[in-house]
């Protein structure tokens, strides 16, 4: 069945109020949320709009874009914590370990920082792969990276 635009639009301006408001673990909880506001959403509908929205989870909490990244450039302030280490191997690859689940939502405020030095990268369950296309971009990427993610290991 279609959904009306104008009740996507509102249930998804919600949700990023919710997510801004207080802490969120379950697409369930969303779910009562915003019943208990007088929107009627499905559990594949808050997927769906939580995808669309850009929604990072982060360890077991759910993330509005916003809190992630702020305009014009990255804000890794939450993301921090889940760094482990932060390693070069080789002259153009390096790798950064993460929690256990939070190595995408690394990755995705990584992506999305316009750093240059980042051709790109790729990410499982607790590492990231980040790659640049020469030694010194890797050395600049390293000095961002230590910045960012100051209690980090390095190697």
């Amino acid at each position: 069945m279609p959904t009306d635009p104008s009740q996507q639009a509102a249930r998804r301006a919600e949700i990023l109020r919710i997510l801004k408001a207080q802490p969120i673990t379950r697409q369930e909880d969303l779910v009562g949320e915003l019943s208990e506001r007088g929107l009627d959403a499905t559990q594949s509908s808050i997927s769906r709009d939580l995808k669309e929205l850009g929604v990072a989870k982060v360890g077991d909490r759910y993330l509005a874009p916003q809190n992630v990244r702020a305009p014009g450039g990255a804000s890794f302030e939450l993301l921090s914590g889940f760094v482990r280490s932060v390693s070069p191997a080789g002259m153009n690859l390096t790798v950064i370990r993460t929690s256990a689940g939070a190595a995408q939502s690394v990755a995705v405020a990584l992506d999305a920082s316009g750093w240059r030095e980042i051709v790109g990268t790729i990410s499982g369950d607790d590492t990231i792969f980040v790659a640049t296309a020469t030694a010194h971009q890797q050395q600049a990427l390293l000095s961002r990276l230590n910045q960012v993610f100051p209690k980090a290991n390095r190697s």
